[in-house]
């Protein structure tokens, strides 16, 4: 069961977006990071149930993020939602272990969507 939600993403507004399509109804707990070191910090902090991380940011990137998260926690469920859908990005990170790459800006429905697959993943 998915409780804890962590956003990174160098835009405060894609953050809001993002949030803004998560369902308010189920009580997710969310939290956020302005970069991918921020990220990984914030992820060994909270141990989120899934992490949805875009690719392009300062001091860390979201590949880099992604293979240190999963060095971290192996079972870590990161989505990657990213305005970058070059085949050799989205192959990249689906090899370091992301469930998913979800083009944005998202949606209510493929939010929905990303989140059924994590629920699913997780079991």
């Amino acid at each position: 069961m998915i409780k804890k939600i962590l956003l990174i993403d160098d835009s405060p507004i894609s953050r809001r977006i993002m949030k803004s399509c998560i369902p308010k109804d189920r009580g997710y707990e969310l939290y956020e990071a302005g970069d991918g070191l921020a990220g990984l910090e914030t992820y060994k902090d909270v141990r989120p149930d899934v992490t949805f991380m875009d690719l392009t940011m300062p001091v860390m990137d979201g590949a880099e993020a992604t293979g240190k998260i999963k060095e971290f926690h192996p079972e870590a469920v990161v989505i990657v939602c990213t305005a970058d859908i070059q085949i050799k990005s989205i192959t990249n990170v689906l090899g370091l272990g992301a469930l998913m790459v979800m083009k944005k800006p998202p949606s209510k429905e493929t939010i929905e969507d990303a989140l059924a697959k994590a629920e699913a993943h997780i079991g």
